[in-house]
Order: C-alpha cells, then sequence, then structure tokens
C-alpha cells in the first residue's frame, strides 16, 4: 500500500512537472483583455495545445519592459514602432502580427467640440483643444497612449498647450479610464472593442471613427533566448503557431458583441 501511495503521488508529481512545462507567460495590452477576447481563447488553447497561457496584463510600454527583463515568455501588444524596436535591439524573436481593430473617439453625446463632423482624428483633436473641452487621456505609456500623442503631434498641439485644467492624465488601463472618461463625461479615444465590451458608457457615445490613422494592429512576439536562455521559446512558438492558424481565425473574427465585430484576423501564414 506504501509502495503504490509512493507511485501515485510520483505519478502526480510527473503529471504537475509536464503541466508546469506548457504554461506559458505572456504580458498583453489591457485593450485586449478588456475586450474580453482573452476569456474566448485562452479555454480553446489550452484545449487545443495543451498550453495554459498565464496572462500578465499591462500597457504596451510595461509589455516590452518585462520582455526586455525576460519576465515574460511573450508579448502580445499593438505599437509598431516600438515592437520593431524590441526585435531589432535583439530582444524578440521576431514581430508576428495577428489581427487588427481601430482606435475610436468618444464623447458626451451632445458632442461640444463637434468631433463628429471633423475631417481626421488630427482634426477631431484640434477641436478639442481649441475649446479645451475635457479629454481624458491612458496617461500609461500604452499602445493607445503612444497613438494619443503621435495624433496630437500630427494636430499641431504640443504637450505645454495641453493644460491640466482640461486635459487629464488618468495613468490607467484603458476600461479605468473609461470609466474616468465617463464620470467626468469627456472625451477619450479607446480602441473600439473595450468600447463595444465597457459597461458604464454613461452620457458617453462614440462620435468618430474610421480615419486610417486609427488602425490599430496587434501583434505577437517571442522573447528572445539568446537574451535570456530560461524564456520557453518552443512553447511560445507552438502558441504562436495556434494564433496564425485557421481555428484561431475562426474564434477572432467569430468574437462580436451588438455594435459589431471586435477583432479582424491578419495574421500570414
Amino acid at each position: 500500500m506504501k509502495l503504490r501511495s509512493i507511485f501515485v503521488i510520483a505519478l502526480w508529481a510527473a503529471g504537475s512537472v509536464a503541466a508546469q512545462a506548457e504554461s506559458l507567460k505572456v504580458a498583453v495590452t489591457t485593450s485586449f483583455h478588456n475586450s474580453g477576447l482573452s476569456e474566448v481563447l485562452l479555454p480553446e488553447i489550452k484545449k487545443d495545445t495543451g498550453i495554459e497561457v498565464q496572462l500578465l496584463v499591462v500597457g504596451t510600454g510595461q509589455a516590452l519592459r518585462l520582455g526586455e527583463a525576460g519576465d515574460v515568455d511573450a508579448i502580445l501588444v499593438h505599437s509598431k514602432a516600438a515592437e520593431e524596436k524590441f526585435v531589432l535591439d535583439g530582444y524578440g524573436v521576431h514581430r508576428r502580427e495577428i489581427m487588427f481593430n481601430d482606435f475610436v473617439f468618444v464623447g458626451p453625446s451632445q458632442d461640444p467640440a463637434a468631433i463628429a463632423e471633423a475631417g481626421s482624428a488630427a482634426d477631431a483633436l484640434a477641436r478639442i483643444a481649441e475649446g479645451a473641452f475635457p479629454f481624458v487621456s491612458r496617461g500609461d505609456d500604452s499602445g493607445t497612449h503612444k497613438k494619443e500623442l503621435s495624433l496630437w503631434t500630427e494636430a499641431g498641439i504640443t504637450g505645454e498647450e495641453r493644460a491640466v485644467d482640461w486635459y487629464k492624465e488618468a495613468g490607467a488601463g484603458m476600461g479605468a479610464s473609461l470609466n474616468t472618461a465617463s464620470g467626468l463625461n469627456a472625451y477619450i479615444m479607446s480602441d473600439r472593442a473595450s468600447w463595444l465590451k465597457f459597461g458604464n458608457k454613461g452620457d458617453l457615445e462614440m462620435l468618430f471613427a474610421g480615419d486610417p490613422a486609427l488602425f490599430n494592429q496587434y501583434a505577437y512576439l517571442p522573447v528572445n533566448p539568446e537574451k535570456h536562455p530560461h524564456v520557453k521559446v518552443k512553447t511560445a512558438m507552438k502558441l504562436e503557431d495556434w494564433l496564425v492558424s485557421d481555428r484561431a481565425r475562426d474564434l477572432i473574427d467569430g468574437y462580436v458583441l451588438e455594435g459589431g465585430r471586435l477583432f479582424v484576423f491578419n495574421a500570414k501564414r
């Protein structure tokens, strides 16, 4: 009996080690997580591949820093220039595009800045700045924040011109920043998926979208084992194979809420 118990324990331990070997730490953006897509994909990934994905939900900037430090095995983010630098600096094996959605401008239903009539995203921001209407920024070095800052630059509005009496930096993820905007009845730039999923809209409405400048690409980057030998690059590549598969395409393209599809799969095989 004692020998049998030892054998059972040994089998359990071996199984635990095997399961642990198939776990994978992936840093993902708050916008991806807030969209609810992770709740759809993760169970199917585990079912199809045996990989238990452990998410670290942060902004793109923090996700990249976690990759640079070797604290995760892969990242899924949305800031192309920063991602390309990550690979160029040797921290990522490569950059693989997976899916996209777009950014939208949300604001008070009365739209005092008349951004619904804007000709471009930059024009929308210029209208908000001109009237000093309340605007909430993520302010967290996320992919959304990086895109927002580039659009302010395009609009010709400097940081000094974004006065604190109307320009509020939340320093938080997309969901928390949307909550702040809802509470202040302010304008905000959001990814479409987070906005559609958001349940505390208050008097806010989606007012401007469709500018090609608001395109929002998500990419997957395995961390380079040459920098961090302990990272699980084989498991990360196994997950990547799944993310670009027909199975992933069907799940990503099939994820819809009232208001439309949240992401569009565009991975190249």
